[in-house]
């Protein structure tokens, strides 16, 4: 019998369930070993039997709670998707403003009628049992990653920097041009993207397992940058992780 999966999205662009449809011809090596019972952006069946539980997007209303909760009990493994489910990332940016104030700019005199929250990685609400990072993910590491899990192994990411990867392709380090990038301190399995076309890491991918924030910030402060903008930095994608930066790097990150 092949697992059954199902697809889950939240406040997100969608975009990492958009990159699984974007396998293409690996997308028949997905279908032999799993069948799809719920997937909005592919079918239009509505299963609510599966056993995993792929979910994309932060749970951003009270309705998300409920909802993500639901989830959670019918799926034997819950996996996130994507940065916005596992960090909140850039709605988790909302989480540092006056929320109220927000509201009523987003939803004018109608924002009594929102049941809008704070916004939480999944991690936050329910019990989560892997996290595939990225925005988007990586294609190919989620068809990797699901051919782990059904071969019932534990799933293996890179748990190394992005520096890791710039290094083995040769590419110039975008940081001794002036260029701000959070690679460092950045978990990889991005190919480096991002530095290989000349733009900064900004930290998809999360935090490495064995970052090392107090020496980054010491970089960053050579190369010219003020307290308030390594933390503006963060806050783009890592928001949730922000009191490490704080703590000045001595309280390791759990990934």
């Amino acid at each position: 019998m092949k697992p059954k999966v199902a697809f889950f999205d939240f406040a997100s662009c969608e975009g990492c369930q958009l990159a699984v449809l974007d396998l293409e011809d690996e997308l028949l090596d997905l279908v032999n070993i799993v069948e799809i019972v719920n997937f909005r952006e592919a079918i239009s069946e509505r299963g609510e039997d599966y056993d995993i539980a792929f979910v994309e997007g932060s749970i951003s209303t009270q309705h998300h709670i409920e909802r993500i909760k639901k989830i959670r009990e019918k799926a034997k493994l819950l996996i996130t998707i994507g940065a916005c489910a596992a960090t909140g990332d850039f709605q988790y940016m909302v989480n540092f403003m006056d929320f109220e104030e927000v509201k009523k700019y987003v939803y004018g005199d109608k924002a009594k009628y929102f049941d809008t929250i704070k916004a939480k990685p999944v991690d936050q609400v329910v019990k989560v049992d892997f996290k595939i990072p990225g925005c988007p993910i990586n294609k190919y590491e989620f068809l990797k990653v699901v051919k782990q899990l059904i071969a019932g192994g534990l799933p293996r990411i890179p748990n190394y920097s992005v520096c890791s990867e710039c290094k083995m392709q040769g590419n110039e380090c975008l940081l001794k041009k002036g260029i701000v990038c959070l690679g460092p301190v950045t978990r990889a399995g991005c190919g480096a993207i991002c530095p290989k076309n000349y733009k900064g890491c900004f930290g998809c991918r999360g935090l490495a397992p064995e970052h090392n924030l107090e020496s980054f910030k010491q970089v960053l402060k050579e190369a010219g940058l003020t307290e308030s903008d390594i933390i503006e930095q963060f806050k783009l994608i890592n928001g949730r992780d922000l009191h490490l930066l704080q703590a000045g790097g001595e309280e390791k990150k759990k990934c």
